[in-house]
């Protein structure tokens, strides 16, 4: 009798530990599991915070930027963008942007630099172009009439010359193409006018 009550608390013993380990383990993966939660909102409020702050960052920087920088003319209407396919365009594509405006509308320097070519080109019309200190080149085309001559130097919001339809158009606008570099393929002039913070 003595025996089986003795096996009988030792079962006890034994199921109670059981039980007790088993509860400590839930309340270990619990913890766990909370503190997981834990790190992973604190890692995500880090994140969503840190994102927050760059955000703000380069809100600022294109702010600050767009105090050095112009859109070269003003009242005008996006008429034609970059990449645009046509047999209008002796490349079979669109290699500016278009900004309509009626003949004469001023034409600003987009940013300080120094009139490299002033005259007549071609298909361009009468074209401006401006070489900003770090190599770009910005051609200001199919123009009435050229108010800067190569070699002076321009401040940003200068007039350079006037909107016109020079060269081969369907109709007044300021063709505007952007040059890297002076290299020969241009790149798309509304990202790169938006990267500096400016909204055609």
């Amino acid at each position: 009798m003595a025996q089986a009550e003795s096996q009988q608390v030792q079962i006890d013993a034994k199921a109670q530990a059981t039980a007790q380990a088993a509860a400590a383990k839930q309340i270990a993966d619990a913890t766990a599991k909370a503190e997981k939660a834990a790190a992973e909102k604190a890692a995500a409020a880090k994140k969503k915070a840190e994102a927050e702050a760059a955000q703000k960052a380069e809100a600022a920087r294109l702010a600050e930027l767009a105090k050095q920088y112009t859109l070269p003319t003003s009242s005008y209407t996006i008429t034609g963008t970059f990449g645009q396919a046509g047999a209008m365009w002796s490349s079979g594509y669109h290699t500016g942007l278009d900004f309509a405006a009626p003949t004469g509308t001023l034409i600003k320097a987009v940013h300080s630099g120094t009139i490299t070519e002033a005259g007549w080109a071609g298909a361009y019309g009468y074209r401006t172009i401006l070489t900003l200190d770090d190599g770009t080149e910005l051609w200001f085309c199919h123009q009435s009439s050229i108010s800067a001559t190569v070699g002076q130097k321009v401040a940003t919001g200068d007039v350079i010359g006037r909107v016109g339809a020079t060269g081969n158009v369907t109709g007044p606008h300021l063709h505007l193409e952007v040059h890297p570099g002076g290299q020969a393929e241009g790149i798309d002039p509304m990202s790169w006018l938006r990267g500096k913070g400016l909204t055609p």
